[in-house]
């Protein structure tokens, strides 16, 4: 169903994105690992850590690049993969973000967009929400725009959920909430993902 834009790219474009993803790949930025589709330049694929302090902390978030044709003359477009509470992403995963729109460069590269998003996890724009409802409550009700983020994050932005079909790429992370997590019983993993289950279609009915 996925649809490629390789032949429609020249092949200078090709090599720079194959370029920089290599870079990214041996030097990742913190936070951030991407995933090489070698079969298909035009599908971008990364992992995000949520950062910490903020209600995405303990998740990985899978974000996806698609690049048009006209890249990079026109920027890609964004999406995350992982179910997500924020006011700048839509019900499809479409992320609202300036750099890829009015302040869209040519110059500006893969890594940049990504580090962009990551920074948009620590500092949502609920002026230009893609999520009404996110952005009303981040603006007017914080603790329980935090607490529904957060909720949302237990769910589905867990370690394992997120990195699979990524041959593991989670299991060299030796950051707090990998050991955390693979610290965790299984049996109470269950049982507290039941809970948050329950939780959210308690909340879900409340809408």
């Amino acid at each position: 169903m996925q649809y490629s834009n390789v032949e429609n790219l020249s092949p200078q474009t090709i090599r720079q994105v194959m370029r920089e993803l290599q870079e990214m790949e041996t030097t990742p930025p913190e936070g951030i690992k991407v995933l090489i589709n070698e079969s298909d330049v035009t599908d971008i694929q990364a992992l995000i850590d949520g950062p910490a302090g903020t209600p995405y902390a303990a998740g990985i978030f899978r974000v996806k690049l698609t690049l048009n044709k006209d890249f990079p003359q026109t920027p890609p477009k964004a999406y995350f993969l992982t179910k997500i509470f924020h006011p700048n992403v839509a019900a499809n995963g479409e992320i609202c973000v300036n750099t890829l729109k009015k302040d869209w460069k040519p110059d500006l590269g893969i890594k940049h967009i990504l580090l962009t998003i990551k920074c948009l996890l620590i500092v949502p724009n609920p002026e230009s929400a893609l999520n009404e409802e996110a952005g009303k409550m981040l603006l007017e009700r914080y603790d329980d725009y935090s607490q529904r983020a957060r909720m949302m994050t237990e769910i589905h932005a867990q370690p394992a959920k997120c990195a699979a079909g990524a041959a593991g790429d989670s299991k060299d992370d030796d950051g707090p909430s990998t050991k955390k997590h693979a610290g965790l019983d299984k049996k109470l993993q269950d049982k507290k993902k039941e809970k948050l289950l329950k939780e959210k279609k308690r909340m879900l009915k409340r809408l």
